[in-house]
């Protein structure tokens, strides 16, 4: 059992501890938040992740897993440190490594010999060397180990992983850290620490490059008559391709690939590459979001010349989890509400608590605090975009319904019902969730993606 400290609880950081003290470990888990501190102590937690809660719960009952406000009280009784603080985007597509640096510099003097310093967030290419700089101290080891988690599976991912992989070129210190994951079944990929920040940003650029193709394709199958389920089928029998990644949607989005995607274009840039084939990666998913735009206000010129109603299912930039950060559902909402279309939306993450907390802040000019408030809601208000604790609510005398996440609710929703409550009978199934047989059955226009 090793005694370690993670700095950072948000989502990365926040998993990382829960699952390290279920390994076994002592696990202290600090953020300078004391508001979300605080509702961890009581046993809460501020983001929607399955298994999450439970946990935590369990790491705090066994004792193995603490939370404290700030880094600096306790991470000198720390063996191993890992770093899982923000790394944002700048505006020129860099990933801004002034957070890192930030705690880094607070902990530098704290920290006894021999500890190891972990990269856990998602950092550029040569980062460990900034880390090394900035802690300035030759008895202090850092190592890479970048986290492969998606968001509503998180817990999984972390204990079932496809793969290790720590970077490091110090070998003592590389076993240290493999050894932290010695009950957990996966191949290993020990490297230098470049090779392996560089395997994670590649890693995010693949799969977003695997879904913008096949969102491509879907629109190539539209356009030929093709069945894009089909396509898929036959494509993903072929061992070399595989079915995962190959779901056609509204675009890609959420806090990893954009940000990963773009950051690594911007290392290519700095090495002296011009990474044409990723920047077209990035300009296929925003034509994307704009064909997902335009063929639900084609739809809705279709049931109503005049103004029309658009109701839309799903917020989120996935199902199962309250994750909006560059959602293709927000843009295309925004999109909609740009072209004079009135727009209502429904999610399963947005409380009667989160609604009011948004109301307070409308009341107040939107320069009142936001709380716990994501932005991408406040910009959705500022668009005149309508917020509903209802489904069906949302769809009465709409137009058109557009399903942008795949929250498996919206299958059982009872459509004969909601249809009846439409002003026309129009379906935009963005994520292909539903059976267009039996919704045309109902008497419904039905389009999916690629179908």
């Amino acid at each position: 059992m090793a005694s370690l400290s993670v700095i950072g609880a948000g989502y990365v950081g926040l998993t990382t501890a829960a699952c390290m003290a279920d390994l076994g470990h002592k696990v202290v888990c600090s953020d300078i938040d004391r508001d979300k501190i605080s509702l961890l102590n009581h046993g809460q937690i501020s983001i929607v992740e399955e298994g999450l809660a439970e946990l935590v719960a369990k790491g705090r009952e066994s004792g193995n897993l603490s939370f404290v406000v700030g880094a600096e009280s306790e991470v000198d009784r720390a063996e191993i440190v890992f770093l899982c603080v923000p790394t944002p985007q700048r505006i020129d597509g860099s990933a801004d490594m002034s957070y890192i640096v930030a705690a880094v510099s607070s902990i530098a003097p704290l920290l006894k010999p021999g500890c190891i310093v972990v990269n856990k967030s998602t950092v550029p290419v040569g980062s460990t060397t900034v880390v090394e700089a900035t802690l300035s101290r030759g008895d202090i080891l850092v190592v890479s180990n970048p986290e492969f988690l998606r968001e509503g599976s998180a817990i999984y991912d972390f204990m079932h992983p496809d793969r290790i992989v720590i970077g490091s070129d110090d070998q003592g210190a590389a076993i240290r850290v493999a050894s932290l994951y010695s009950k957990i079944n996966a191949p290993l990929v020990t490297t230098d620490p470049s090779s392996a920040e560089t395997i994670k940003y590649a890693s995010n650029a693949f799969l977003a490059t695997k879904l913008s193709f096949v969102n491509a394709i879907a629109n190539l199958c539209e356009a030929v008559g093709a069945d894009i389920r089909d396509v898929i089928l036959g494509m993903g029998y072929d061992r070399r391709i595989g079915f995962e990644f190959l779901k056609p949607g509204p675009g890609w989005g959420g806090s990893c690939f954009p940000k990963d995607t773009q950051a690594l274009v911007k290392i290519a840039e700095e090495g002296g590459y011009d990474f044409k084939l990723l920047k077209g990666v990035l300009s296929a998913n925003n034509e994307h979001r704009d064909f997902v735009a335009k063929a639900i206000c084609d739809m809705a010129r279709v049931s109503s010349p005049g103004p029309a109603k658009v109701a839309v299912l799903g917020l989120t930039f996935k199902a199962n989890t309250d994750d909006l950060r560059e959602s293709p559902s927000i843009e295309i909402a925004l999109k909609l509400a740009k072209e004079n279309k009135k727009v209502v939306a429904y999610d399963p993450t947005i409380t009667p608590k989160i609604l009011g907390r948004l109301n307070q802040v409308v009341d107040q000019d939107m320069n009142g605090p936001a709380g716990s408030i994501q932005p991408e809601l406040v910009r959705l208000i500022e668009a005149g975009v309508e917020l509903s604790l209802d489904p069906y609510a949302v769809c009465d005398r709409a137009h058109v319904v557009a399903i942008l996440t795949e929250w498996d609710e919206f299958r059982w929703y009872d459509y004969d019902k909601i249809g009846k409550s439409m002003a026309s009978r129009a379906i935009f199934d963005g994520r292909n969730l539903l059976e267009s047989a039996n919704l045309k059955r109902l008497g419904f226009n039905y389009r999916g993606i690629g179908r």
